[in-house]
This record gives C-alpha cells, structure tokens and sequence, in this order.
C-alpha cells in the first residue's frame, strides 16, 4: 500500500495534464518520435508505473496486471495487441526506448518457480512489422526470477512467489544477476550453493528424498544465553509499557534470563518453554514477550500458532521480535523457508516488511515497529494510537523569564504547572487536566488570564512556536496514519483529542492539513527545498545529512520524510546519522560508533530505504580498511549538543589548514591520510597540530597559506 501512495504522490504533473488533454484512440503512430515528440510520456509512465519490474531499457507486466497501468500504456498495449493479434501471451515487455512491444511466452509461469522463455512476438509500432521467435528447441533458454514483480499483490500465488524471493537473496542465489539469466547458468549457481527445489521452496540436496518429519531440529539450541536485558525488552521498559502493577509473561523463555531480571525490577513475572520450563503454566498477562521465537520454528504451523497463543495470553502489549538479517556462509543448509544452522537450529530470517505484514494478517492489527525486527502489538487502540503520536512528539523547553514582573514572581510556583503543561501540549489545559486549575482560578479568575501573567515576563513568539512545533508533531502522526488504519477521533486518548481540537479545530481539518503535508512530499523539489533551507544538517549535493538527537529540530516536512521509512521498517537503534535524499525518495541510516570520541569517525555500517518499494539495501564496512569517513560533526548536531562546540572548532581549524577542500579525496580513509600528510597535520583527539618529522620546506608553505587565510579573514570581518 505504501508503494501505490508513495508513487501516485510523486507522478509526474506534466505527465498527468498531458494525458487528461490526449485523446487514447489517437494512432500509437502518432507518438513515433520521429512523428510526435511526446513518445517520452510512454517511456514516463513505464518509469513510473506502480506495478511490472522496470529494468533500463524496458518495463516487464504480466497479463493480468495491463488493467493496473495507465490508460494510455493500456491504449498503447491495445494497439499492438491487435496488429500481432496476440491470443496467448505471460508477459508484455514494453520497451523505454522505442516504440517497441513485446509479447512473451512462458507456459509453467504460475508452477515452475523459474519458468522458461518458450516464444516471444516483437511488434514495432513504428514499420507495424510483427516478428516471432520460437525457444522451446533451446538447450539454454531465458528464465525468470523475481516473478511477484511482474504481477499485482492481489496475483494469487504473489505471496508464494515472494517468499522464494527472500529465501534466494538470504542464500545468495540472486547476487550478479546477469550471470543467472539462462537455464544452464542457473543450474550452475545452485550446484555450487548445493540447494534445489522443492515446488517454491528451496531445500538442501540432501534433503531432496527425506520427509521434513524425520529432520531433527535443535530448537532449544538457538536459546542465548544473556547478561543483560534482550533488546526488545530493554525497549519495551524504556518506551514506559511497564507500570506498579503490571504482570509480565515470557512466551518461550529460553534459559529464562528476561523474566528473572524483570522479576528483579518488582514485576509479577513468569515464563514458559518447550524444553527449558516446559512445565510452567500458561497464564495471560499485562506484557507478553515472543521474543526471537518464531524465527527458529521450521514448522510454519507452529509458528502460526505460537504468534496465536502469545496474543491471546496479552491484555495490554505484545512484543514480538525475529531475526532480519542473514549471515551469509557455508555453515546455513536451505530448509523450508529459513536454514538449518551448522548447530542444527533452524532460523527464518524475515525482511522487515515481511515480518510486520505477517504479524498483521495473523493477528489482525496493525504492529507498531520500534526497532529492527521488533515490534510491539497494543490491545487497546487508544493506547496504540497514544504510543504512535508520542513517537513523534518533538522536544522544547519552558521558555525562560525574560521580564521582572512582580506579580508572576510573586505566583511562580504555581504559574510553574501551566507553563509545563503548555510546553506539553502547545495549548492551554481544560478545567479538568490540571491539578492546580482551581487555585489558578481562585486567583485570577480563570486560566486564560493566569497565562496572561506569564506571558508577560516571557517572550509571547516562544509559546506561539511551541503551539506550532506541537502542531507539526500531530501533523506527522496524523499524515503518516494514512499508511495504514486512520483512527477515528474516538480511538484517541482524550488528551490528544483535545489537542487537535484546540490546535486545528477539529479532527477533519487537521486530517486535511496531514494529507496535505503527505503530498506535497511528492514533489522532490519542495523536499529539496527544505534539506537546504534547514538550519541543521550537513547540506552535501542531492543529500542533508543529520544527527539523530537533532531529527526533533527539523522541519515537519522532514520528520514525515523519515517518518515514511522508520513507521514500517523501524529506526535502527544504533543508526546515529540519517542522510535524507533529496533527488530520490530514499532514506539511508547511518551508523558511525565513535561518533563523539572520534574526530573523523568510520562508516560502520548503512541502510538505505528506498521509499518508492520500501526494498532495504544494507552494507556493511566493519572490515574495511578503507571505510568512508565523516567530517565536520557540529553541522550535524543542535548547537546544544554536548559536544559541539568542541567539533566546531576542529572544523574552523581545518578549514583554516585547507584539509576540507577536496571532498572527493577525503571521503574515505586512504585519502584523509593522504591529505593530512600533505598538509603536515596530524589530529590529536579534537585538535589539529604539526606533523612530527615534517618536511621542513613544506611546514613553510603551509604556514604561509594559513596565514594568508588569517589575513584573508579579518579583512572581511
């Protein structure tokens, strides 16, 4: 659904205002470039369809998905249609470059999971010439992977077709993609991998002739055991799920280390698992935890089952988490849909996406991702709904005193709550929502007046900003709510409720004013616009890059940009600089461990999101001994970051000593290194000093474009 949004927002206007003046039974003729120079709106829609798989030169549909393209490729289609008079056709490749068509034929689509190339009919619209090729006769002929790109997600064997897929990229299968495009190719490259096919599913070789009954799993050995909290319930104490009261359940435990710790912090806590506490008793409880459990379940039954059984013990919040990243190697034997380890444990390795998709249709929700492979699933609507708007709730302070007055020194203690509870909600309390509101009163007449007061020894634009930045804040939660299950007004917790009221006026306004807010993110220029208009960021060519601490400070647009990525796939919690992109609508995650101790701190790893499908690409540059490097850290941070000062002094000094000048040489490592020799500098933690053992000459030819640079900045001062 977010790649039907997401595409329908960034179509092209010339391209629509073209079509709705075009008559469609207009002669495909006339769109031959050399008789009409508009060909390249058929090659704009091609590029921007929402369904088929577009390589460079062409766009690849499947039959039955014609009716989802535009009228005038379906117009366009027709035509050829009919001059081959095509009766038996899979797929339809329409060439980007030409007007060209082509029909091809592949019998065994829905049930060979690579189906060969048998015929295919070229039509060129431009001499109205027809050619047939026949490949049934070939020893090697074309076959085709990916085949759910080729159809609509409403194809009935889609799902079964992405799942092969996912499992061929989990074992590699699909890497060099052009050395995998024939038959004997392809045969090839699953000889070395030792895998083959059973229906869609990929099996080790040898367990081509063995029941899966008779493979012995070792479930339990996939337990880890910990020091410290899991991960997903660090998380869930951290984003508040736990109260006095709260009980807590760990649906398949392991060795039981989460719920003993929990049990330390003073929660009624208990736990169950097939082998390790296989005797405790099922009870329903406020948290259930499922964590990293149906990922090892090779039984797709079972696992459905666990996800079943952990939900129906939750009263208030599900955690569920999975495994999402595969390591590659030789230890891992394709086995159903995961791989047997080289510990004889299985483990199905999710795609992001694919995971929340499958905990929404067994559950029937709409899971709230918090991280990588985590996700937390809520009984109560309103509470979802309370959990998703304070995601995006913005930081901001008090603002400070600016003026004696007397009389609010006089009642600042009990001006302090209005103040905080405004900061809070960017508008006044109703009667009933502050504690201190009939003494408020009591002393000057109502809370309008009492704020008057304040106002008065404050700066009045401070509050008008903090309406507007919580203004914005529901805004992104509201525009990003169109994604999945807009709540009613009544599914909101009443704070929220009168907030937007307060705010907006009324619910429909403020959803008017979020979907607004959601198109215009189809124009790249606008976002553009904003990347080099914020007053944070580090402003590169075609990309702002930003802080995690300083997301809150952006503009609202921005926050719904990366609000588009991390509300399905979830922010990585070790990301620590996002690179917003400006001429494609991506999102890349950043991480960079040494950030604040490291002057120039390496690349470690990167995840980019490409919003247009939501395909996840990842790399990795732990063991690279030339990684990218990054500079200038006080652009990416607010300036009350703990340590920007100290990062912008290291910038003014190597500006100062020319070393950010080549930025295609200093990117990565190597040429860093290079750079600083070249100047006679070397760092020493955040400061730049003279190169022991320089060349003596050189240190001279630098001192003296520093000084020039001095010179150079006083005159304009």
């Amino acid at each position: 659904m977010y790649d039907e949004c997401y595409r329908d927002l960034i179509a092209l206007h010339v391209t629509a205002k073209w079509v709705q003046k075009r008559d469609l039974k207009t002669s495909i003729m006339d769109l031959a470039p050399d008789r009409y120079p508009d060909f390249s709106v058929l090659a704009t829609l091609c590029q921007r369809s929402k369904v088929g798989k577009l390589l460079p030169d062409a766009l690849y549909v499947h039959v039955s998905a014609l009716a989802a393209l535009d009228p005038l490729l379906q117009a366009y289609e027709s035509e050829a249609r009919q001059l081959a008079s095509v009766e038996a056709a899979t797929l339809v490749k329409f060439s980007t470059e030409k007007p060209s068509l082509s029909y091809l034929v592949y019998p065994d689509f829905d049930a060979d999971p690579h189906p060969a190339l048998q015929a295919s009919i070229q039509v060129d619209l431009r001499s109205r010439k027809v050619n047939h090729r026949h490949y049934s006769d070939s020893d090697n002929p074309f076959i085709l992977h990916r085949k759910e790109h080729f159809v609509t997600t409403a194809y009935p064997h889609y799902q079964q077709f992405a799942a092969l897929t996912r499992q061929e990229e989990a074992l590699g299968l699909l890497d060099q993609p052009r050395s995998i495009g024939t038959r004997l190719a392809w045969e090839q490259r699953l000889a070395q991998c030792n895998v083959a096919f059973q229906g869609h599913t990929l099996v080790h070789r040898a367990l081509l002739n063995t029941q899966s009954a008779q493979v012995k799993i070792d479930r339990h050995k996939a337990a880890i055991s910990r020091n410290a909290f899991s991960k997903p319930m660090r998380l869930a104490l951290e984003a508040g799920l736990f109260s006095q009261q709260t009980t807590f359940f760990d649906y398949g435990c392991g060795q039981g280390g989460d719920l003993e710790r929990v049990a330390k912090l003073g929660y009624a806590s208990a736990g169950w698992d097939p082998y390790y506490r296989p005797d405790t008793a099922l009870t329903a409880a406020d948290v259930v935890n499922l964590g990293y459990v149906i990922n090892v379940i090779e039984s797709q039954t079972e696992r459905r089952e666990a996800l079943i059984k952990a939900w129906e013990l939750t009263q208030q919040v599900l955690v569920v988490s999975a495994q999402v990243l595969i390591a590659q190697g030789n230890s891992q034997i394709a086995y159903g849909d995961g791989v047997i380890t080289s510990r004889n444990t299985f483990q199905k390795y999710y795609d992001q996406e694919e995971l929340k998709l499958y905990i929404d249709q067994v559950l029937g929700v709409d899971a709230v991702p918090v991280a990588l492979g985590i996700y937390f699933v809520f009984r109560d609507e309103a509470q979802a709904e309370t959990f998703r708007a304070a995601r995006f709730r913005s930081r901001v302070s008090v603002p400070k005193v600016q003026l004696s007055n007397k009389r609010f020194e006089s009642y600042k203690e009990l001006l302090a709550p209005l103040m905080t509870f405004f900061t809070e909600r960017g508008r006044l309390p109703t009667l009933e929502e502050l504690p201190e509101t009939e003494a408020l009163s009591a002393e000057f007449g109502n809370l309008r007046r009492a704020f008057q007061i304040v106002l008065q020894a404050t700066n009045p634009q401070e509050w008008d900003e903090i309406s507007d930045r919580r203004r914005g804040d529901l805004l992104v939660y509201l525009a990003l709510s169109h994604f999945g299950h807009r709540p009613k007004l009544r599914d909101l917790a009443p704070v929220v409720q009168t907030d937007i009221k307060s705010l907006f006026g009324g619910y429909q306004q403020a959803c008017t004013a979020a979907d607004l807010m959601l198109m215009s993110l189809g124009n790249l220029a606008v976002v553009a616009e904003r990347c080099q208009n914020s007053p944070i960021g580090k402003k590169l060519p075609g990309s702002l890059w930003v802080h995690v601490s300083a997301i809150e400070t952006l503009d609202s647009l921005l926050r719904l940009y990366e609000g588009c990525a991390s509300r399905t796939i979830g922010r990585p919690e070790e990301a620590n600089v996002i690179k917003f992109h400006c001429r494609k609508p991506k999102i890349t995650y950043l991480v960079y461990p040494d950030f604040d101790a490291d002057p120039h701190p390496a690349l470690h790893t990167s995840m980019q999101i490409d919003l247009r499908d939501l395909h996840v690409h990842y790399r990795d540059y732990d063991l690279s001994d030339n990684p990218p490097l990054l500079h200038q850290k006080d652009l990416l941070v607010a300036p009350d970051y703990p340590g920007y000062e100290k990062f912008a002094k290291l910038s003014r000094q190597e500006e100062d000593w020319g070393l950010l000048e080549d930025w295609k040489q200093i990117s990565e490592r190597r040429g860093w290194l290079k750079c600083l020799e070249e100047h006679c500098a070397e760092l020493k933690g955040h400061r730049v000093v003279w190169q022991k053992d320089a060349d003596p000459y050189q240190v001279k030819l630098v001192r003296s474009m520093l000084r020039a640079k001095q010179a150079e900045r006083k005159g304009e001062e």
